[in-house]
């Protein structure tokens, strides 16, 4: 009997124990662990796997959308610890680490953002055990006790929610079981790696059980601080997780889960990659600064004058109602959030003390309620319906400041762009002279009292109702119709204040036209010009600000002044709607092809700019001018990005047989306005892009040719663009390929499961991941050539500087695990075994003009490990 017939007679019961006996029979060297086995319904090979995709138990192949599975086993035998590490397994998921912990970048066929501004909600949504997971501080946590991992790819609406534009990363545990059992493993690799982890679950009374899993993961940086004598990209967390399960009968069935976790981590390092004049300057002697050597970047070494501080804690509470009236099941799901993060580094990535602090103190609470009735209206067509709310609070506060070399570096950058002209005294003491107040600015210019104190808060509340029907138009036939209307509300304020002199001062300013002039004519009687010719010429540009021969200073103007929001013309509030909706034919073709056609929508709401440079618009200066809320030396930039809506028109054709399965699917997918998050060098620009699109292919499959051997194999093909981004924040992007989005994405693997006899087993498994070459990012902006006023005059050098920078990744894992009939289980792994190195992420280098930094990949690691089931 196989699970689909099964799941055909709608016992939950027999659905478990038919599980248990399919994954017996699939897998004899795991018959020893039968009570672990029923608990996990997602055990079993090929696309007998059970998924709850679409908010019901059905096999893989019944599943008419696109969805990849990873099973418990394979996160055990292919050692993954985090989210991070499901790109080996799942080619059209991209996962980037960056500054901290818990900055990480989902992107689903080339489509993320949100992980570097908490005021941007993540268009890939995470979810665990059904609960919104907001912010990117969520991962895996080394649970041992997942069920499975499931990616639907493309926008989610109808079924979730919480809108998700880009797809949806669901985590699935298994719930406490009746029958005492439980699982402990320990893992020693390279770095000094160390995991242990355990999870026990069994009944308290007859109708409660119980679970409680926890674990710690610790490792040594796997780069060298020599700046600091530290090691940083290391790993420092722990958790706990408890579960109770009260069923007192077939109908009612209550699941309360806590959680707690802690990560306290010196991450993460930053490489140099290109080095400019101002990189030299701050090698000069007066300063001693150090970086790490661009021809070597992956040599694991980098610099800084003081470890990175990553403080985390993540917890929550959830209480998920199911009941079973008959021919409706009512789900209830309450869930309450709260993260603190504190997070501190020498944000210039050298060993100069140029930066002091760069702190952000976080708090994030959230309250979600979701409610959801299903069941069948007739003989022929089945309904969801769905209510859910979302209410977070989140505050921040900040503090940037210089440390007490910047002064010095400042004066060797300005005397050699000056060519010995200016320096930073003589520029206090000209500024002030020229105000009527000679020491007005002494002893003030790129102190390290100069900074910003940043607060920022956001309120939002979100209200979606959602619905789905399933009508089976003929036996093999099923039309899904399904709609989503969501409401969002925002509520952001700002309060920074910038301690800097030097940022306030206008260099066009009427009083500074002595100076100007000066400058122009001293310039003018170097390039050769008679004293009346060099006169005349700077007596007509002096007022010019496209001539001002001050401009060059203005890449110094740090911490610009600020206008907060709320104020007289910004409201710091938006009020966003949307109705998304999904319609898909499904076709079981035969007994084991199914195909379906399918076209879905999306949504995200806005998001918020909460950062440094959450600034006004341009647009709005005039009103900002009336309103009399105009400040010296006012930068604009953006304060919000508009929704995102999303659409794909997807093929698909899945098929199972009894030792194959293949799965295709063929999509055009876009999202009209996706919101662009690019780091300047010194913050970050949030603006909307016109339209992203991309034509794309994937393809997984397995196949067991013989019973020892289990092949498998999942490729993506995409072909992205930028339709339309006139505004990037390195010009019209328009027509061009987006960024970090490779070509191809393949994973091959396999598994040799041998019996020894006597209910031993050795396991052989290896992957081979690729992803073909792609450029790192964009565009640089601070390669971006403007004239005296700061105007843009041409963007490509930024875009050429950028197409330096391409990653490909290689990446072969393997494991070998001798499987006892006790129970007992050792291995030893190997993840990246071939040490390919490549770039996460290439930026504008912090506080260097003309240099580039990036984030690098994690090296090759191998352990050993034990486990053992009962």
């Amino acid at each position: 009997m196989t699970v689909r017939e099964v799941v055909e007679r709608r016992s939950v019961r027999t659905l478990i124990l038919t599980g248990a006996g399919a994954t017996a029979l699939l897998m004899p060297g795991f018959a020893q662990a039968q009570q672990a086995a029923e608990t996990d319904l997602a055990e079993a090979e090929g696309n007998e796997i059970i998924v709850t995709a679409t908010k019901r138990e059905k096999t893989l192949q019944d599943v008419p959308v696109a969805v990849s599975v990873t099973t418990a086993e394979t996160i055990e035998r292919a050692h993954i610890r985090d989210v991070s590490d499901l790109v080996s397994v799942v080619p059209s998921l991209r996962v980037v680490q960056l500054q901290g912990s818990q900055q990480t970048n989902f992107f689903i066929r080339g489509f993320g953002n949100g992980s570097n501004n908490v005021g941007v909600e993540p268009s890939v949504g995470v979810f665990v055990d059904g609960v919104f997971r907001s912010r990117t501080a969520s991962q895996i946590g080394d649970f041992p006790d997942i069920q499975r991992v499931e990616v639907l790819r493309g926008p989610q609406s109808t079924l979730f929610g919480k809108n998700a534009s880009a797809g949806v990363i669901s985590i699935v545990t298994r719930e406490p079981q009746f029958t005492f059992g439980g699982a402990a493993e320990a893992s020693y690799g390279n770095f000094d790696a160390k995991v242990l982890k355990g999870y026990v679950t069994g009944p308290l009374a007859e109708s409660l059980a119980f679970s409680l899993a926890a674990g710690v993961n610790k490792r040594d940086g796997f780069a060298k601080d020599l700046g600091s004598d530290t090691r940083t990209n290391e790993r420092n967390r722990w958790f706990v997780r408890g579960q109770m399960l009260f069923q007192p009968d077939d109908q009612l069935k209550i699941r309360v889960i806590g959680d707690y976790d802690k990560i306290d981590e010196n991450c993460c390092g930053v490489v140099n990659l290109l080095s400019s004049d101002a990189t030299r300057a701050l090698q000069h002697p007066l300063i001693g600064g150090k970086v790490s050597d661009p021809a070597h970047p992956f040599a694991d070494k980098v610099y800084g004058n003081l470890p990175s501080t990553n403080k985390i804690e993540n917890y929550g509470f959830s209480a998920q109602v199911d009941y079973d009236t008959g021919p409706f099941k009512l789900t209830s799901i309450t869930a309450f959030r709260r993260t603190n993060a504190i997070n501190d580094q020498d944000s210039d990535f050298t060993s100069a003390r140029l930066l002091a602090t760069n702190l952000e103190d976080k708090h994030l609470r959230s309250f979600s309620q979701e409610f959801r009735v299903a069941g069948d209206l007739t003989d022929s067509i089945s309904a969801l319906f769905g209510v859910f709310y979302l209410n977070e609070k989140f505050r921040q506060h900040g503090e940037l400041y210089l440390d007490d070399q910047f002064r010095t570096y400042a004066d060797l950058l300005i005397r050699g762009n000056s060519g010995g002209a200016l320096n930073v005294g003589a520029l206090e003491g000209a500024f002030g002279a020229l105000e009527g107040a000679p020491n007005k600015y002494l002893g003030t210019f790129f102190t390290d009292t100069t900074g910003q104190n940043i607060d920022l808060s956001l309120k939002s509340q979100s209200l979606s109702i959602f619905g789905q029907f399933d009508v089976e138009l003929t036996d093999r036939l099923t039309l899904t119709v399904g709609g989503n209307y969501t409401r969002d509300k925002k509520k952001f304020a700002t309060d920074v204040t910038s301690h800097d002199t030097f940022s306030a001062i206008n260099f066009d300013a009427p009083q500074y036209a002595p100076l100007r002039y000066q400058l122009l004519y001293q310039g003018a009687l170097g390039n050769g010009l008679s004293e009346e010719t060099a006169a005349a010429f700077a007596a007509a540009r002096m007022n010019n600000p496209l001539a001002n021969p001050l401009g060059p200073l203005r890449t110094f103007q740090l911490f610009p002044p600020f206008v907060n929001v709320p104020n007289a013309v910004e409201d710091g509030k938006t009020n966003d709607d949307n109705f998304s909706y999904t319609l898909r034919l499904a076709y079981d073709a035969t007994d084991h092809v199914n195909l379906y056609a399918s076209y879905a929508t999306g949504f995200k709401a806005s998001s918020i700019n909460l950062s440094r440079d959450s600034r006004p618009p341009a647009s709005l200066a005039g009103a900002l001018a009336s309103a009399g809320e105009l400040v010296s030396n006012l930068h604009y930039g953006t304060r919000l990005a508009d929704p995102e809506k999303s659409k794909v028109f997807e093929l698909g054709a899945k098929g199972s047989w009894r030792n194959y399965s293949a799965n295709l699917a063929v999509f055009y997918q876009e999202i009209k306005g996706f919101q662009s998050n690019i780091f300047l060098g010194t913050g970050f620009a949030l603006s909307n892009a016109g339209k992203q699109s991309t034509y794309g292919v994937e393809f997984e499959g397995t196949a067991r040719p013989i019973p020892p051997l289990t092949l498998g194999v999942s490729i993506t093909w995409l072909d992205p663009k930028y339709n339309s981004f006139i505004a990037s924040a390195v010009g019209d992007q328009s027509g061009r390929r987006p960024p970090e989005i490779p070509e191809w994405s393949t994973t091959f693997s396999a598994q040799w499961d041998q019996d020894l006899g006597s209910g031993n087993h050795l396991i052989l498994r290896g992957s081979y991941h690729y992803e073909s070459t792609a450029w790192a990012v964009e565009g640089l902006p601070g390669f971006i050539k403007r004239d005296a006023a700061g105007n843009v005059v041409s963007y490509a050098p930024a875009i050429e500087a950028a197409s330096k920078f391409k990653r490909q990744v290689d990446e072969v894992d393997a494991s070998l695990t001798f499987a006892m009939e006790n129970g007992l289980e050792l291995s030893v792994w190997g993840r990246n075994l071939l040490n390919d190195r490549y770039f996460n992420r290439v930026f504008d280098s912090v506080a260097q003009p003309l240099a580039v930094s990036g984030y690098l990949n994690q090296p090759r690691t191998y352990g050993v490990g034990a486990r053992f089931k009962w």
